[in-house]
Order: structure tokens, then C-alpha cells, then sequence
């Protein structure tokens, strides 16, 4: 094969796994869940966590204009856990996945309960209590 053909063969397979990369994290299952604000607590209906095909979502993501990264709200079992996405390290918006947080800056990865599972983090996530009833959970903030 010649140097040119297989430079141009490279880069065309270079371009594709990257196209390809990118193509599948915007397809990631991120869902933005409906809230409301009562006194110092956010409001979300427990069927947040139910998709339109029936499928229950291990996480939901809550934005709030009184801060400026997302809550993370994990599901396990019939408990809820609710996290700030920042990460303790550099500060950048961690991405959630069924397991846990990563931060796409420098690596550090989180359990969903907030917890340092891998540096360059050293300190836990903000975490939020979380109280619920038969029909809605409430993340304190």
C-alpha cells in the first residue's frame, strides 16, 4: 500500500470513530426531569423515572436556576439519592451514567451516593436529603 493511500485510509477511520463517539453520547439516555420549587424543597413526580415505554430510568437530571450545575437524582431499590453535579476537584459538570458520576475533565468518578471511587477527586459530592410520599419525591436544597 502506498504512504498516501494508507495516510488517507487512517484518517477516514479516525473521522468515522470520532463522528461515531459523538453520535453515540447524544444519543445517551440523560433524562431532564419536570420540577417545581416549594418553600426550600424541588418537587418531582415519581413517574419521572418511568419512560415512555414503560422502562423505569435508574437516574434523573433536575436544573435549577438557583444553582448554577444540575442534581443528579438516583434511584436504587425504593431509595432515592440526590447529588450536586460538581465536580469536587476543578469544578467541571460531572456526566451520569446507571453506576455512577464521571467527571469528563480530569476522570474522577463518583458512586451515586456522591462518593470519591476514583481520583483526582479527593472529596465527596454535595449531597441533598431526599424525602418522599406515594406519589412525589422532594430533594431539601
Amino acid at each position: 500500500m502506498e504512504r498516501r493511500s494508507f495516510i488517507k485510509q487512517c484518517s477516514v477511520f479516525c473521522a468515522s470513530g470520532i463522528g461515531l463517539s459523538l453520535l453515540m453520547q447524544s444519543c445517551g439516555s440523560v433524562h431532564y426531569a419536570t420540577s417545581s420549587i416549594e418553600t426550600n424543597k424541588i418537587k418531582i413526580t415519581k413517574t419521572e423515572f418511568i419512560d415512555a415505554k414503560k422502562v423505569e430510568r435508574k437516574f434523573v437530571v433536575i436544573k435549577n436556576d438557583r444553582f448554577p450545575f444540575p442534581i443528579c437524582l438516583y434511584k436504587k431499590n425504593n431509595a432515592y439519592a440526590a447529588v450536586y453535579m460538581e465536580c469536587s476537584h476543578q469544578g467541571c459538570e460531572l456526566r451520569p451514567n446507571k453506576t455512577s458520576l464521571v467527571c469528563p475533565c480530569h476522570g474522577s468518578e463518583f458512586s451515586t451516593e456522591g462518593k470519591v471511587l476514583s481520583p483526582p477527586a479527593d472529596k465527596d459530592l454535595k449531597q441533598f436529603k431526599v424525602i418522599t410520599d406515594n406519589e412525589y419525591i422532594y430533594i431539601e436544597i
